[in-house]
């Protein structure tokens, strides 16, 4: 017989483990924010930028910065660019916000950084000689609000589980009237199995979590929201993976 007393331990095992996930959540935001405003921002201010760095870091600058060319050869072949807003959500240092405003782009760039938004703010006056746009602001990307025609997310979900990129799609899909572009590194067997690898090697070259996403868990997502999948690409290089895809409004 099923008593109240083992409904009772049910109910605070359950409990448990929804405070757990919760505040494993916490901990991936707050990890992210301080470490990229900590350690983690002079090593990617010097990554995203043409300093000299090791063979590890150029080669996640090279794919990093494949990844941002992809996303702006798309945006250019429509045509369009300079009749449409752009929300970089996780902007970093301005990597794809400066060259969109550059091509005439209304951008709105954020970052839950506050060093990376101002490396950003500091690098399109140096480019652009002007500071109206981007527009940068220091924000969670779960605080983002308004409404662009298209929304761009590169890089940024690799530091959050399933369950809060879910979430996190879920928003950025309410701000989007036609259009979001996400990357995320995604999840096959031989990637894992070099994650793990990779785990057995601590030291000051790690950084925050790094999760890996499964492509039909994304693309769910996004169907979910009212999205359809129109483009794809995949960037690859020995340190940087990152799957892009592109959807639009059904």
């Amino acid at each position: 017989m099923y008593s109240t007393h083992n409904k009772h331990l049910f109910d605070l095992e359950s409990l448990n483990i929804k405070l757990y996930k919760s505040m494993n959540v916490v901990d991936d935001k707050t990890i992210v924010k301080e470490y990229f405003n900590s350690t983690g921002f002079d090593r990617w201010r010097r990554i995203y930028g043409n300093g000299e760095v090791n063979t590890v870091q150029l080669d996640i600058r090279k794919g990093h910065q494949k990844t941002v060319d992809t996303v702006l050869s798309w945006l250019k072949s429509d045509e369009n660019l300079s009749e449409i807003s752009i929300c970089d959500a996780g902007c970093g240092v301005g990597s794809l916000s400066i060259p969109l405003a550059q091509a005439g782009a209304k951008v709105y760039a954020s970052d839950i950084s506050e060093k990376m938004v101002e490396e950003g703010k500091e690098r399109a006056k140096e480019i652009l000689g002007n500071a109206d746009n981007p527009t940068f602001a220091v924000q969670d990307l779960e605080a983002l609000s308004g409404n662009y025609h298209t929304v761009v997310c590169l890089d940024v979900l690799i530091h959050y589980p399933q369950e809060k990129a879910s979430e996190m799609i879920s928003h950025l899909c309410s701000t989007a009237t036609e259009r979001i572009i996400l990357s995320f590194a995604p999840k096959t067997f031989a990637l894992t199995i070099l994650k793990k690898i990779g785990s057995f090697f601590p030291g000051p070259s790690k950084t925050t979590r790094a999760y890996q996403h499964r492509e039909a868990d994304i693309v769910d997502f996004l169907q979910k929201n009212g999205f359809n999948i129109q483009r794809q690409a995949m960037t690859r290089t020995r340190f940087y993976f990152s799957r892009i895809l592109e959807a639009t409004r059904k």
